[in-house]
């Protein structure tokens, strides 16, 4: 099992910048891969980025050039720096573990993008 704690949320003016972290404890040595999705009201969950545990990133089009996926292993956490933060990038995000066999979550932290 992995349990991760995702935090980092919070109220920020549009342009603004957050750092999401997420804390991975547990069988940290199953993860393949590690990412950010987030859901706003009334619609689909959405990929943000993901990090492989080789290191490659992937971004979804509506974030690129603006959030950075990247981790620390030493602290076994993935951050996710948000910047040039949009109204529409309002939502709560959910960190994600993808082992062979399971995914895992955090309970997710609230992103407000408001002026």
């Amino acid at each position: 099992q992995v349990q991760l704690v995702d935090s980092g949320g919070g109220l920020v003016q549009p342009g603004g910048s957050l750092r999401l972290s997420c804390a991975a404890s547990g069988s940290i040595f199953s993860i393949n891969a590690m990412g950010w999705y987030r859901q706003a009201p009334g619609k689909q969950r959405e990929l943000v980025a993901s990090i492989s545990s080789g290191g490659s990133t992937n971004y979804a089009d509506f974030v690129k050039g603006r959030f950075t996926i990247y981790r620390d292993n030493a602290k076994n956490t993935v951050y996710l720096q948000m910047n040039s933060l949009k109204p529409e990038d309002t939502a709560v995000y959910r960190c994600n573990a993808a082992s062979n066999l399971n995914n895992f979550w955090g309970r997710g932290t609230q992103v407000t993008v408001s002026s």
